[in-house]
């Protein structure tokens, strides 16, 4: 499989890791958006938030599990954080594996853009 996220699980490609247990791996974004930007991904290949279905949707809450993990690690639990999913091309998704953005550290704007 040609993955970026799935070589990046794997270890072919280098990231700074943040978390990671049987089913959720978690690393420091390349080009951050805010002083904490991690983008966790589950182990399990899915495209995208389309394929999530009865068979596979406890993975979202593991993922969202390891989020509330990241955050209090991190120290910006209490301040509060986003999770951003983008889905598709007009949602902004430029990585086949379903992935989530969690951003921290400063105070978060809205709308996003």
């Amino acid at each position: 499989m040609d993955c970026l996220f799935c070589k990046i699980i794997a270890g072919e490609i280098p990231s700074t890791k943040v978390y990671e247990d049987e089913f959720v791996y978690a690393f420091n974004d390349i080009a951050p958006q805010a002083p904490i930007h991690v983008v966790i991904v589950p182990k399990e290949h899915l495209q995208s938030a389309n394929d999530i279905n009865e068979e596979n949707c406890a993975l979202i809450g593991k993922i969202f599990n390891a989020a509330s993990k990241i955050a209090k690690e991190l120290g910006i639990s209490e301040n509060g954080y986003r999770i951003v999913n983008n889905c598709g091309a007009d949602g902004g998704q430029t990585v086949g594996h379903i992935h989530f953005h969690m951003l921290g550290g400063r105070s978060l704007a809205w709308p996003p853009g």
